[in-house]
């Protein structure tokens, strides 16, 4: 299993190239290095599309804005375009008790094995600049309407950060792709609107266990949290 090594190019950070040529990435990236400098969160979620839409929705209001949480999430970005930000800025000056990480649906170029240990790099340059965080990483969605080539890749992504998250003492894995598959292949448009993205009733299915898995982190006293290191 490969972890941030050199060898791995999902594990590379790098910039969005502005392609279209307004600027619109970097413009996000730094209007989130700026909210690090006038926040305060509890919790930060950081990933791609499926991060970012979570906003747009009624759960944000409803379970996680109230818990101080702040959103980076960027649509298309991959696990390099996240380490990039992470490590240009975007952990400056906060101190969030938790971080919820969902990415790697969008790393086209690279095998399941690369993408986990993408998602790995992230996880442990987390936890070196946030000693004291726990990191939820969310498994990845399965996508397309019908079984298809990327679904499997998105489950061995899944399979390959089971076995290896749980070396990382504060970093657990979460899967909430369970529901989404029905007993004869298919995903509904009820559930994800293009196959790949949620509904609200999709955010409203996955939504469930990670905000009572963040309320206990974050209902944890400090000498619960050091008696469950020992």
């Amino acid at each position: 299993m490969m972890s941030g090594d050199e060898l791995n190019p999902a594990a590379v950070p790098q910039p969005v190239e502005d392609v279209q040529g307004d600027g619109r990435w970097m413009s996000q990236h730094t209007r989130f290095v700026q909210e690090c400098k006038d926040a305060e969160p509890d919790v930060l979620f950081v990933g791609d599309s499926m991060i970012q839409l979570m906003q747009q929705y009624d759960v944000w209001r409803d379970l996680f804005s109230p818990l101080h949480a702040l959103n980076f999430g960027i649509g298309g970005d991959t696990t390099c375009n996240v380490l990039w930000r992470l490590q240009n800025g975007e952990l400056e000056n906060i101190r969030p008790k938790v971080v919820v990480l969902w990415v790697g649906t969008n790393n086209h170029t690279h095998t399941a094995e690369q993408v986990a240990g993408g998602i790995l790099a992230i996880a442990q340059l987390l936890t070196s600049r946030l000693p004291k965080a726990k990191i939820i990483v969310l498994g990845l969605m399965p996508r397309g309407e019908r079984p298809n080539p990327l679904r499997e890749k998105n489950a061995a992504v899944n399979g390959y950060l089971r076995s290896s998250l749980p070396r990382l003492i504060q970093a657990q894995f979460l899967d909430v792709s369970g529901d989404f598959v029905h007993s004869d292949g298919t995903i509904v448009p009820q559930d994800m609107f293009d196959f790949l993205h949620l509904t609200p009733t999709g955010y409203r299915t996955i939504a469930k266990p990670l905000s009572d898995l963040l309320l206990q982190i974050l209902e944890e006293t400090p000498e619960e949290r050091r008696a469950s290191l020992v």
